[in-house]
């Protein structure tokens, strides 16, 4: 028989259970994350669940989680998503369970992000594979240590990690095309050597592809060329200088690609609508 989360989680003052997973945010706080280990015996229901969403992602042990009327085990590398107000049943189906959560409010540009087969109705579970795993198990860690952090903007800081973990989380759900370690790999020399010689034939060797074939795999999986993408991380690089740097534009130029400081403020204008200067002098 179904216990209540009363009777599941350990009682604390003002009717609010004192678990991390059951802590209530401020107001104004759009993500609280945390990472805990279970042991045996955990478990919680919300019959109306949350006002927020809930991410919760197994790093090692063994849980369970009922989705959709099914009890479904989780192990390392599952993840879970709650939509609000939906039904949440969990708890540890081993001896232990060790797992990191973000409740969330999200941007509403992460709706595609959030489009999980089964979320509305019940849990949806996505399976990360072993090449992802480092990388979203650091976007999560970052958006822990973060959302506690004493910074005057800690909470969109937060927020930006969580991003980048549903981004990676995206690459894994069952509509969207499977994660190609060679296509990882292109992408973090990218984002690695903004400044370096980035074209399609030697993207094609770091890839060990051809041209031809790394342009499909790649457009495939980021839904932009490789020469869209380079163009794009070069431009977000440069608005990042542009609005937390005092460093010339000349400069700011060369370590994103650019040795023409005036084809890379065309390329700028392009892209931001308005110079890099007129872009500082708004935003710097």
């Amino acid at each position: 028989m179904a216990e209540s989360v009363a009777d599941m989680e350990h009682p604390a003052a003002g009717g609010a259970t004192g678990h991390p997973l059951d802590i209530e945010g401020a107001p104004s706080q759009r993500v609280l994350a945390g990472e805990f280990t279970e042991r045996r015996g955990y478990a919680t229901l919300r019959e109306r669940g949350r006002s927020d969403w809930l991410l919760i992602y197994t790093l090692a042990g063994s849980g369970f989680v009922d989705v959709g009327g099914d009890t479904v085990s989780t192990a390392a590398g599952d993840a879970v998503l709650f939509s609000p107000r939906t039904r949440q049943h969990y708890g540890t189906s081993g001896d232990n369970w060790s797992l990191a959560y973000a409740h969330f409010h999200p941007r509403a540009a992460w709706a595609p992000l959030l489009e999980w087969p089964g979320t509305g109705s019940s849990a949806a579970r996505i399976s990360v594979g072993t090449a992802a795993r480092p990388r979203l198990l650091e976007a999560l860690r970052a958006c822990i240590r973060l959302s506690s952090a004493p910074l005057a903007q800690s909470d969109m800081f937060a927020m930006n990690s969580l991003e980048a973990a549903l981004l990676w989380l995206d690459t894994h759900r069952s509509a969207a095309p499977r994660l190609d370690e060679r296509i990882l790999h292109v992408a973090e020399h990218i984002s690695g050597d903004l400044a370096g010689a980035l074209d399609t034939e030697s993207l094609a060797r770091v890839a060990h592809l051809s041209a031809s074939r790394l342009s499909h795999v790649f457009t495939r999986t980021f839904g932009l060329s490789p020469q869209q993408y380079v163009e794009r991380e070069r431009m977000t690089r440069a608005d990042m200088f542009l609005r937390t740097t005092d460093r010339a534009i000349a400069d700011i130029a060369r370590d994103v690609g650019f040795d023409d400081p005036l084809y890379f403020s065309r390329r700028f204008r392009r892209w931001h609508g308005v110079s890099p200067s007129e872009f500082r002098a708004r935003h710097g």
